[in-house]
């Protein structure tokens, strides 16, 4: 049998209630969520898109929107390679389609759960130069092939790290030396010298800050935010990452571009989850609609999903 605690951690409930317009149970919630100080209050009630971390703060972010628009001025050939879960799948729809829509050569590789394991292998470089590839970018993994990435740059390719994850290290007594491959970029937030606030961001708000400023420095008209808000937002969900901070954020606003979505992929996916005339929530990504994206990297192949998310048609 569990055994259920009740946390009961002191404050004023009745002030913070007035002053924020919540209920004290509510009030007491927060607290026992330990957020704590009244601006962190007044963001996990009313945190708006404008609260969340500049792009430009993420390190590398900048370089690896300049290398990408030099490549899709040039017609480079860009390979993204991404993951096998709804956060590698994400990511990889976002840069696909934002590098695509900016007239970029871009197409994806999802590794094989079997095959290839997680992140990039040989294999996959070696395949890359044999298609003609001239930059790779990563998302949602990287930052841990730091071998593989570095032969990749070796062997004349451009290397581009978007990731979320630890960075590698090893120690020494007591001394911790970061392995970080040292390519054209690496945008991770977990990088000791990054300045980028939150660190607990997910792969595919990774790829989303760096495409919006790709779309910055490269003038496009659409908003980068609103096109690919609810992918970033889905992806947080389903990667279970805490819903705090500008992630809380993220998931309230994205959710409601989420039950607009124009997305035929997506629309077919709640409808065959009934879900239709339902308006989606976090529970429903988190326990409905991000398993069934999931386990096509698990059963068979993540580009399934890729391309349930790309159909163009409703009978594809």
């Amino acid at each position: 049998m569990e055994q259920w605690l009740e946390i009961r951690k002191s404050g004023r409930f009745d002030e913070i209630g007035k002053k924020f317009d919540v209920d004290e149970v509510v009030a007491r919630v927060i607290r026992n969520r330990d957020v704590i100080e009244e601006k962190d209050i007044q963001n996990y009630l009313y945190g708006t898109l404008d609260s969340m971390g500049k792009p430009d703060l993420l390190k590398d972010a900048a370089k690896a929107a300049d290398i990408l628009q030099q490549k899709i001025k040039e017609q480079k050939k860009i390979r993204i390679i991404g993951d096998y879960d709804i956060d590698g799948i994400m990511s990889t729809y976002i840069l696909l389609s934002a590098i695509r829509h900016l007239g970029g050569v871009a197409d994806t590789e999802l590794p094989d759960r079997i095959k290839d394991g997680y992140g990039v292998n040989e294999q996959l470089i070696e395949q890359a130069i044999s298609d003609g590839v001239d930059t790779i970018i990563t998302c949602d993994n990287g930052i841990a092939a730091k071998k593989e990435l570095e032969s990749a740059k070796e062997k004349g390719l451009t290397v581009i790290v978007t990731d979320h994850h630890e960075i590698p290290f090893e120690e020494t007594n007591g001394s911790k030396k970061y392995r970080i491959p040292q390519v054209d970029a690496v945008v991770d937030p977990k990088q000791k010298d990054c300045t980028y606030p939150y660190k607990e961001i997910c792969g595919a708000v990774v790829a989303w800050k760096v495409i919006q400023l790709l779309y910055r420095k490269m003038n496009e008209k659409t908003d980068a935010v609103e096109a690919f808000m609810e992918y970033a937002a889905f992806a947080t969900v389903g990667d279970v990452m805490d819903l705090r901070d500008e992630n809380r954020t993220l998931v309230k606003e994205g959710l409601k571009h989420l039950n607009q979505t124009t997305n035929l992929g997506l629309k077919a996916l709640i409808r065959e989850n009934q879900l239709e005339d339902t308006t989606i929530k976090a529970y429903h990504i988190g326990f409905i609609l991000a398993p069934c994206l999931n386990a096509s990297g698990k059963l068979d192949t993540a580009k399934r999903a890729l391309a349930l998310l790309r159909a163009k048609t409703e009978r594809e």
